[in-house]
């Protein structure tokens, strides 16, 4: 009997045959317009972005607010400022300039004093939102380091592999981290597209899973979808795989034992990652001290 369709979240709209469902990165394929500006949340964004990018946005931030002091220092008649030197105004600016990154720190090395009420106003301005900077920068950072996520390694193909008398879909999956993951389970869905109602839509089948789940991921864990009469993929062939643009998608769930809350993992296979007739070759082996030894190089290595 064939499995009912259903649509996961991902539409059955079918668009580019070249653009996949999930991304290698575990994104969506969705690209969004017409956001609302009161939709926009600045803290969402900074917590999600790269480190590469937290830091870049930080120093711009920086640099942005001891400028915009400095010129207002700058601006003062001299006699504000007392202890601010240079011959000329470049570097009577940088005096500016650091003692706001030094006001806006709360350091106060005493070099550079403000004497009028008009600089100890801009002066107390400054350090008020010194501290406040801080603490949200503070907050993110936490928020940044204390935030679970799954640093989950899939083998680079999915196989089609010899399984007891018939075949099987197999993927393999490594904790890249040395985290305990507890209680993981997988959710598999193959995603074809065929036409319909004189369009192209695409159609989700659940694929039945071997062991849909584990209690412990210390090694590495194959995951196999049996290929029986009952399978969707039961008497494909690579072409029929090409033609139907398959696509296997992944989401891992499990435990972090380290943070003790739910994480999770995105992944897919497009049919042109999929090797036929294939077996995984082993990732781990008992040295001679009889400590177990798990190569996380070789979690998608293949057999010869």
């Amino acid at each position: 009997m064939e499995q009912p369709s259903f649509d996961p979240g991902l539409t059955q709209q079918f668009g580019n045959p070249l653009r996949r469902a999930i991304n290698k990165d575990g994104s969506f394929n969705v690209r969004r317009t017409g956001n609302r500006w009161r939709a926009f949340h600045p803290w969402l964004g900074l917590v999600d972005m790269s480190w590469t990018g937290f830091a870049v946005v930080l120093a711009i931030a920086w640099l942005m607010v001891n400028t915009g002091f400095a010129l207002i220092y700058y601006g003062l008649n001299p006699a504000e400022l007392q202890g601010v030197g240079g011959s000329t105004p470049l570097e009577r600016f940088l005096g500016d300039f650091f003692f706001s990154a030094q006001t806006l720190t709360t350091v106060g090395y005493g070099g550079i004093v403000p004497r009028g009420i008009t600089a100890n106003f801009v002066a107390s301005t400054e350090a008020l939102i010194g501290l406040m900077a801080f603490a949200v920068g503070t907050g993110l950072l936490l928020a940044r380091v204390s935030r679970p996520s799954a640093r989950i390694a899939f083998s680079r193909h999915a196989l089609i592999a010899p399984y007891q008398n018939g075949t099987s879909l197999q993927f393999r999956i490594v904790n890249e981290r040395r985290n305990n993951l507890m209680e993981l389970e997988a959710r598999v869905l193959l995603m074809t597209v065929a036409p319909k109602d004189g369009r192209l839509q695409r159609r989700y089948d659940v694929l039945k899973l071997e062991r849909p789940n584990v209690i412990f991921f210390p090694l590495t864990w194959t995951v196999v979808h049996p290929i029986e009469e009952s399978s969707p993929l039961y008497g494909k062939t690579a072409a029929d795989f090409e033609r139907l643009q398959a696509e296997v998608l992944i989401l891992i769930k499990g435990f972090d034992e380290s943070f003790s809350q739910t994480v999770n993992a995105r992944y897919s296979y497009r049919y042109d990652e999929i090797l036929w007739d294939r077996r995984f070759a082993p990732a781990f082996h008992i040295d001679e001290a009889g400590d177990m030894i798990l190569d996380l190089d070789r979690v998608g290595a293949i057999a010869e």
